[in-house]
């Protein structure tokens, strides 16, 4: 992978974005790329964006300083999970206004920061990947980022969020709920005073849903473009992360044929806060114009994610979904269902847990999926 230095993407050196009448989708907002331009801009460096980094202190205290060559996969699982904690914390239309970060901003920085304390930094993805079979240093693939990030959020009681990995292009509104609901026990019971109390008296928790996909084989179907096209248009929109073979991107948007995205393969130094806690934050968001890739040019695994602050959030994603294949005629890339299908279910194990029904499915997914999206060439 080529490193850069963030001295050579200067904005003036990068190329413009497209003078083009065609609507330009960045997460759920429509821009024209004629008269908003700058809007459009605007929006784009607000996300934050995580590149490679060196002279962090070393992963488990012997390991790698640096994560160039071998973390892009793990930036942008950071840059999507990002995003949804931005949205959880001060909403999808913050802007970067370059002043100091403080307050929920400042906070939500500090959870990636490159040490072994934060929530989600590269440590701490490196670490846990080691329980999913990854030595620190071995590359991702989409789904086995989306797992580990998963299980990162459980000591994030501030953001307080519920991560659902749908597996097998199935997305199950039963699972989601049980999940969602805060109040639930293992075996479906109420606990922490809500017996007796009815489901919508359950407090609901942000969802933030990932669906790894594989949308062809060596290439994606172009059966799929529209589909995932679409997928930027929708509000609940967290973009989505995949890229080239061994080469990963987060993709926020699209024009036209091309998609927009994020480039993590640029080596920056490590951001140090100071002794108050304060971070410059300067190299934590892309001050030139966003790449762009023709859509057919992607690798077929991907992960899509979506944030649903609330239950309505939700139900008006499930129906955004199921009213796009319904009149639009477009190839669904996975499907939403109200139960888990006979045929997904493993008969043989019983009293599932809410978070444990998909466990042997995730088995299977991890023994094919990330292992063919990082041989796969051209």
């Amino acid at each position: 992978t080529a490193t850069l230095t963030y001295d050579t993407l200067r904005f003036s050196d990068a190329p413009d974005f497209p003078e083009t009448e065609e609507p330009v989708w960045i997460l759920g907002k429509n821009y024209s790329a004629l008269t908003e331009k700058e809007e459009l801009l605007d929006d784009v460096t607000s996300r934050l964006w995580f590149t490679y980094r060196r002279n962090f202190p070393p992963i488990g205290g012997t390991g790698p300083s640096s994560d160039t060559g071998w973390g892009c996969m793990l930036r942008c699982g950071q840059m999507i999970f990002a995003q949804a904690v931005m949205c959880r914390h001060v909403g999808r239309d913050w802007r970067w206004n370059k002043q100091k970060p403080q307050g929920e901003y400042l906070s939500i920085l500090t959870a990636f920061l490159d040490k072994k304390d934060s929530y989600y930094s590269i440590h701490q993805i490196a670490q846990m990947g080691v329980g999913e079979g990854k030595y620190i240093g071995q590359w991702y693939g989409p789904n086995t980022v989306a797992q580990v990030l998963r299980k990162l959020t459980a000591f994030d009681q501030w953001s307080s969020i519920a991560v659902h990995i749908a597996m097998d292009n199935t997305v199950v509104t039963e699972e989601i709920r049980r999940l969602c609901r805060t109040g639930s026990c293992e075996a479906g019971l109420l606990c922490n005073g809500h017996a007796g109390a009815s489901e919508s008296d359950i407090p609901w928790k942000p969802l933030v849903l990932l669906i790894p996909l594989r949308l062809g084989l060596s290439e994606i179907n172009e059966a799929y473009i529209e589909t995932l096209k679409h997928c930027f248009m929708l509000p609940q929109s967290l973009g989505v992360i995949g890229g080239r073979p061994n080469s990963a991107y987060y993709f926020i948007g699209y024009v036209g044929d091309e998609l927009i995205y994020l480039d993590p393969h640029t080596t920056q130094l490590s951001v140090e806060p100071s002794d108050s806690g304060d971070i410059i934050d300067d190299s934590f968001h892309c001050q030139h114009p966003p790449c762009r890739m023709h859509v057919s040019e992607i690798d077929p695994s991907i992960a899509v994610g979506f944030f649903c602050n609330s239950e309505e959030d939700f139900e008006d994603w499930c129906q955004h979904i199921r009213k796009l294949y319904l009149t639009t005629g477009a190839l669904p890339m996975f499907e939403v269902v109200d139960q888990l299908p006979l045929h997904l279910s493993n008969p043989d194990v019983l009293n599932l847990t809410p978070d444990s029904s998909d466990a042997d499915r995730l088995d299977r997914f991890f023994d094919s999926e990330d292992e063919e999206f990082e041989i796969l060439s051209f």
